[in-house]
């Protein structure tokens, strides 16, 4: 066997044995709750191991249980996932809000200060407004154009800074694809960080999947996916990841079990299938992109656009870009001319483009950020982030290009 194997190539066998299932070439869906043991005393090791009474000797592995605890399906499918971003480990969730909130919870507690970027998804930040600020944690934002000196005197100015625990960022952030240097904001929270008290760094991935940027491999603690979205990619299942280091995904993955927010077999099963394709997805998703982004660019009806393919050289964020990217991604957002009249006009108007918050899948989705995923934001943060009335945000899925074009087209006419 080849020493060095890709992981797209692994995404069809790896952590899978066809012999413990009859030899099946898929893995089978293990829809089942419980497991059974041989004998009591493996009943034992395998609990005395799950509850941290005692290390697993050498050779030995946690056996299956319970569902809630661990299932085949998960196992392997948290196996590849570790992949694509050179992961030692990864704990999958039942959406992506689960994976947030589960790695916030464990990472923060009353007392502790919470750095985060704007703008962040919409549920995430209405999970901080909501809850996160009410259990006691104090809580600083710093935008994607501060520097490093900005953002830790933005910090120190909290009053808080030697409780600093967690920093969080998007990158590319949604919906205006802004973007925040990775290793930057590791050192920054190498900065607060002492001899009795690790700061950790979570970086949102869900808009570059894990084929385009990889957070870890830049300083990241953790990379955090809404799986719904392009590592799903067929707009069929809910899901969420979060990867990082052994020690911490174990952190992660016992207050997991205790929440019984794991994904199911079939939702396991479901992402396997679609691990399979990710890559030539992703990569078609991207060319049909750069295609439709050209045509907006010099569409006269379109203000602006926010594309990674349209960042200037010679600036900062470019600089960015070529360090942590390798594609522009799929994502496209623009400003029409005009204000929400005029862009609820085009996207009332769009006929092979759904009209659908999410984004990653197989087709081509529209949605207005303001109004809809954005809806819970401050108006203050929409406006310091250009979230405005006139912004439309775009997924490229995998139809024709020509096709997306046309709609577009059509639907602009019309404005």
């Amino acid at each position: 066997m080849k020493e060095h194997i890709h992981p797209e190539s692994l995404m069809m066998s790896h952590g899978y044995k066809p012999e413990l299932s009859e030899g099946a070439i898929k893995s089978p869906i293990f829809q089942t709750s419980t497991f059974v043991f041989k004998n009591a005393e493996e009943g034992k090791a395998f609990f005395e191991i799950q509850n941290g009474k005692r290390k697993k000797h050498e050779g030995e592995s946690l056996g299956l249980i319970y569902s809630r605890m661990n299932n085949p399906n998960l196992e392997i499918l948290e196996s590849r996932l570790t992949l694509w971003d050179g992961a030692e480990d990864a704990a999958v969730f039942e959406s992506g809000m689960a994976a947030i909130t589960t790695v916030l919870l464990e990472f923060l507690k009353p007392g502790d200060l919470f750095a985060y970027s704007i703008p962040l998804y919409g549920g995430t930040e209405h999970f901080i407004d909501s809850y996160i600020q009410k259990i006691g944690v104090h809580t600083v934002e710093f935008k994607p154009s501060h520097t490093k000196e900005q953002i830790i005197d933005i910090i120190n100015k909290s009053g808080y800074a030697d409780k600093l625990s967690l920093m969080f960022i998007e990158t590319p952030s949604n919906p205006t694809n802004t973007l925040i240097d990775i290793s930057m904001c590791k050192e920054i929270a190498d900065h607060f960080s002492t001899k009795e008290k690790q700061v950790y760094l979570a970086c949102d991935n869900t808009y570059m999947g894990p084929l385009w940027q990889h957070p870890l491999k830049h300083g990241a603690d953790f990379s955090l996916y809404s799986a719904t979205k392009y590592i799903g990619g067929h707009s069929d299942l809910i899901a969420g990841a979060c990867l990082g280091n052994k020690a911490l995904i174990a952190r992660v993955r016992s207050l997991r079990s205790q929440l019984g927010c794991m994904a199911g077999p079939w939702t396991s099963w479901l992402m396997m299938r679609s691990l399979e394709t990710l890559k030539i997805r992703m990569e078609e998703q991207a060319r049909n992109a750069k295609k439709v982004a050209e045509f907006l660019v010099s569409h006269p009806k379109v203000e602006k656009i926010y594309y990674l393919g349209a960042i200037k050289e010679g600036t900062h964020e470019y600089e960015i870009y070529k360090k942590q990217y390798s594609s522009a991604g799929a994502m496209i957002s623009f400003d029409v001319k005009g204000g929400e009249k005029e862009a609820f006009r085009l996207l009332n108007e769009l006929k092979l483009i759904k009209l659908a918050v999410s984004l990653g899948s197989t087709e081509s989705l529209a949605e207005h950020p303001a109004t809809m995923t954005h809806a819970g934001v401050s108006d203050e943060h929409k406006k310091e982030m250009s979230i405005s009335e006139k912004l439309i945000r775009l997924s490229v899925g995998l139809e024709n290009a020509e096709d997306i074009i046309w709609d577009l087209t059509q639907a602009l006419e019309k404005v």
